[in-house]
């Protein structure tokens, strides 16, 4: 059953608004509108996400990227980067610009902390300097004939960026946003620069971008360019672990993009079959693992997991619902369960079992969060506020399901939204944060 509450009953902790995972826009330039920010009090003087301090805001917004993406050629309706699958991961950074004359990022960053903001500031892809190929990612059996040699500057170049970023922040964290299918270059760069604006500037974000078409009837060949890709992801991952300054490696994979993200992690299991736990995760450094609207075969997952997929990351956290229409539909096509579209009454006894006595693996069922079922109910990601609220908590502050107000069905080992999830999170996220809450009261004094 789905809670309701009355605007009057809305705890201060305000929802997190839609994150605009749309589609190719056809003609000019693409964009998105900057989505609403969560409000955390209801004065919206005081927010949780988007609290700066002492993180500085940058005056001109760069988003670092990572794409297994070939280069746009003249002619081609990209722009910066085509749909065709490179053989290489390439780095570089976006500049992110206000597609509107009459604003400035001071004054957008400004407005989107108000609660009663509504007006949209739609965020596009200026310009995008290629640092260059990550030189190990170069293979010779994929190497295209007359490829130039490894070049170490552009490797050099990138973990010299994410370590003067990390310098500046509290937390040494990397976020790596993985998208779904159907999206050209610039949507996971903006809705990078967009999750990184409402976490508040703090680590690094970085969208891994890999070559997904833009046509409906690509699906199929989409959920094979994901697969391609994982061989990248992983070494991308690696890079960041061994050459960087990174303390913890978070990854938020969504929909088709989930093939990739948990394919690179069982890859990285199996490579570190042997080591112990502790030593498989001080090598590589993964935290959170998010997966939303996951488009994996059960089977295949469960696989994962007998190969020790778990044990890469310090904790998973999986997403699903049982009316998302959109894994309905790929279910229909390939004949089989998708570990998003997952009925909690539908679990083995085994599968109970497993998720009880797992505290490091999460499955969390949206069916209780308002919005998780608008549209086809494969985008609560960004339709319903509990959810979005619950994984920037989970980025932001690191926190364990229970601990971030979630709670967990004794029968099932299945975690769900409770009617009063808003008000477990604001306490936990000021418990977790006590300099913010001791803002929060002062805010509320005055």
């Amino acid at each position: 059953m789905r809670t309701s509450r009355s605007r009057r009953s809305r705890p201060r902790l305000a929802v997190l608004a839609a994150m605009a995972l749309a589609g190719c826009a056809s003609g000019g330039t693409y964009s998105i509108p900057f989505m609403p920010p969560p409000a955390f009090l209801e004065d919206g003087e005081v927010t949780p996400f988007t609290d700066t301090s002492p993180v500085a805001a940058p005056a001109d917004p760069r988003v670092l990227f990572a794409t297994v993406r070939e280069p746009a050629q003249p002619g081609d309706s990209e722009r910066f980067y085509s749909r065709d699958r490179g053989m290489q991961v390439r780095l570089g950074e976006a500049r992110i610009v206000l597609g509107r004359d009459d604003l400035t990022w001071d004054m957008a960053r400004r407005m989107s902390v108000l609660k009663n903001g509504t007006e949209r500031y739609p965020l596009q892809v200026s310009t995008v300097e290629e640092y260059g190929v990550l030189d190990r990612t170069l293979h010779p059996l994929l190497a295209p004939a007359g490829a130039a040699g490894p070049d170490p500057a552009p490797r050099e170049r990138f973990a010299a960026a994410v370590n003067a970023r990390l310098a500046t922040s509290r937390k040494k964290d990397v976020f790596i946003y993985v998208h779904g299918y159907k999206v050209n270059f610039e949507n996971p760069v903006l809705i990078a620069a967009e999750l990184w604006h409402f976490l508040g500037y703090d680590g690094v974000f970085i969208p891994f971008a890999w070559p997904s078409r833009l046509g409906r009837l690509d699906y199929f060949g989409d959920t094979e360019s994901a697969r391609y890709s994982a061989l990248f992801l992983r070494e991308f991952l690696q890079f960041l672990a061994e050459e960087t300054d990174v303390e913890h490696i978070n990854v938020l994979g969504y929909s088709a993009g989930t093939r990739l993200v948990a394919a690179a992690l069982h890859q990285a299991a199996l490579g570190n079959a042997g080591r112990s736990r502790e030593e498989v995760r001080r090598r590589l450094r993964i935290s959170d693992v998010i997966l939303v609207g996951s488009d994996i075969d059960r089977g295949i997952f469960a696989t994962y997991l007998v190969d020790g997929m778990a044990q890469v990351p310090a904790r998973p956290t999986i997403y699903e619902s049982p009316t998302d229409k959109a894994l309905g539909a790929a279910l229909f096509a390939f004949g089989r369960e998708r570990i998003g579209q997952l009925d909690p009454a539908d679990l083995s006894p085994a599968a109970r079992q497993y998720l009880l006595a797992a505290d490091d693996i999460a499955l969390v069922n949206v069916a209780d969060a308002p919005g998780f079922d608008a549209g086809n109910g494969h985008s609560y990601f960004r339709d319903s506020p509990l959810v979005s609220s619950d994984v920037l908590a989970t980025l932001r502050y690191d926190l364990h399901p229970r601990g971030r107000g979630l709670v967990q069905d004794p029968a099932t080992g299945v975690w769900a939204f409770p009617p009063d999830y808003l008000q477990r999170l604001e306490a936990a996220i000021f418990a977790a944060d006590p300099e913010l809450a001791r803002r929060a009261r002062a805010a509320e004094s005055r």
